[in-house]
């Protein structure tokens, strides 16, 4: 989610970089920990925030001040978990407001809680769900990116309720929301076709690899070999 430069007041900005800011420094942690024990994992994070950078730089006109487009957060979660993702989204966003003016540096800290950390882990959470019942990784990772999709634009909704409260908080949250899913259920299922795509590939190349990061079963390993 990309709320254009200079469109929150001062105080909402600041807000959410004093949230954004502690999850994206254990986030470099976290990232530096599985670089530590998997040297080999560094490739999927690369490839995890290409995928963010991409499909998150396809945007549709959609709220003034804001747009609707896919978010590719669902991939990097799934693998490497919530924090990691608010790095990869930090990164992703910060080149995006910089070299396509899609977002901003003020918005950066909500554009971060939204796209990089409520987003991500409600996708993270559905996917420990899922993983926890045997659901195949293939249909998993599908609802994974549709829902950290969709849950990043309810974030956003509220931020931009919160910052416009009119005529009431619950309102505005609403008119915005609504105004969003229009354009974003559709995308959202996209995404997550889409990524599923991505994931068979990875499936392909890396089994053992998610296998070691906890990302798929050991039946689920065995099954593919």
């Amino acid at each position: 989610m990309h709320i254009m430069e200079g469109f929150l007041p001062p105080l909402w900005c600041a807000v959410w970089y004093i949230i954004a800011i502690p999850v994206v420094a254990y986030g470099l942690y976290k990232i530096k920990k599985v670089s530590d024990e998997l040297p080999e994992s560094r490739a999927l994070l690369a490839v995890s925030g290409a995928f963010m950078f991409v499909i998150s730089s396809l945007k549709l006109p959609s709220v003034t001040g804001s747009c609707s487009h896919p978010t590719g957060n669902g991939l990097g979660v799934a693998i490497f978990g919530p924090a990691a993702t608010a790095v990869l989204a930090t990164i992703v966003l910060i080149f995006q407001a910089i070299l396509l003016a899609h977002g901003g540096l003020t918005t950066l800290g909500a554009n971060i809680v939204s796209m990089g950390i409520v987003g991500p882990l409600a996708g993270w959470i559905v996917y420990k769900i899922f993983f926890k019942v045997g659901l195949p990784s293939k249909i998993n990772i599908f609802f994974v990116a549709f829902v950290a999709d969709f849950a990043t634009y309810l974030v956003t909704s509220i931020q931009l309720g919160l910052a416009f409260p009119e005529p009431t908080t619950m309102a505005a949250i609403t008119k915005f929301f609504l105004i969003f899913a229009p354009t974003q259920l559709p995308l959202a299922i996209a995404e997550g076709l889409l990524t599923v795509i991505i994931w068979n590939g990875l499936m392909s190349y890396k089994p053992k690899l998610l296998n070691k990061l906890g990302v798929i079963a050991d039946k689920e390993l065995a099954k593919g070999e």
